[in-house]
């Protein structure tokens, strides 16, 4: 079995868990290239991550998750709350089984994740232009977990740790940038949900606070009296103008891609392709 079909087997009980998208399973993937023999490890991460999707969704009143009704959406808050309290819960009973040092590696990432979710939270309360706080919470947020999987499939599989964790937290960053872009730039029906969503909940993404350090103040003013607000078609056509005007999706790609040029040079000498494709994947994404 892989690591999808170990991961069913555990909550196939669960009728509500059936409706779950569960995507890619990029982390998954990660493990089981760094150690092929890590599907119970990949199960145990996947299941973490889903975990902490269905409480994201509740935190952030989502309606759709990767274009389809989210659990919250299709049976409740409470559901969705309880359901990923399930799955944290088997997670962490089976995690023990791989050893004190992966065991920590990865309750540690969730313990980050957690606090990214708060931060991400907070942040969102007012229009946040400070870039090392917002890098700190997406680290926290997205990269810590992607960093703890290559970081613990590198110890199962007795490889330099540190170098895939490098490249884990490298291109988490990066994917989550990435992310922050795609939501600028494309329409809800590719994104699964409305444009420029994270802006109408708070969310002064990277291309957003390289954005505000650009305009001028009168496209400041405009900028902030459409913070937080449902935002028809001018003005998502104004606001995206603004960016092609300063050239931020450069700007913001070349950082993303910066990050994983450096992610691939760091585990370099072991030569696994495999990687260094995902890696390339995570920033060549439609714009």
């Amino acid at each position: 079995m892989n690591y999808f079909d170990i991961l069913d087997d555990m909550f196939k009980e669960f009728e509500e868990y059936k409706d779950i998208k569960k995507g890619k399973g990029v982390r998954g993937k990660l493990i089981t290239i760094i150690d092929p023999k890590a599907q119970k490890l990949a199960a145990v991460v996947e299941g973490i991550h889903l975990a902490s999707l269905l409480h994201d969704d509740v935190i952030d009143e989502a309606d759709l998750r990767r274009g389809a009704k989210s659990i919250n959406a299709k049976y409740g808050e409470h559901t969705a709350v309880m359901l990923g309290d399930i799955i944290y819960s088997r997670a962490f009973y089976e995690l023990v089984d791989f050893g004190s040092e992966i065991a920590k590696t990865i309750s540690n990432a969730v313990y980050l994740l957690s606090q990214g979710e708060m931060e991400d939270v907070k942040l969102s309360r007012d229009i946040n232009l400070d870039k090392a706080k917002y890098m700190e919470m997406i680290y926290k947020k997205t990269a810590s977990l992607i960093e703890a999987s290559c970081k613990a499939a590198a110890l199962s599989a007795g490889l330099e740790a540190d170098k895939f964790a490098k490249y884990g937290r490298n291109i988490g960053i990066a994917f989550q940038i990435i992310d922050d872009l795609l939501d600028v730039t494309q329409d809800e029906e590719t994104l699964g949900k409305p444009a420029m969503h994270d802006y109408y909940e708070g969310k002064t993404t990277l291309p957003f606070i390289y954005l505000f350090e650009s305009c001028n103040d009168e496209e400041k003013e405009k900028l902030k009296s459409l913070y937080k607000k449902k935002l028809n078609n001018d003005e998502i056509n104004y606001i995206r103008n603004l960016f092609n005007k300063y050239k931020i999706i450069d700007k913001c790609y070349k950082e993303a891609k910066d990050l994983v040029e450096e992610a691939k040079d760091e585990i370099k000498e072991y030569n696994i392709a495999a990687l260094n494709i995902i890696a390339d994947k995570v920033v060549d994404r439609k714009f």
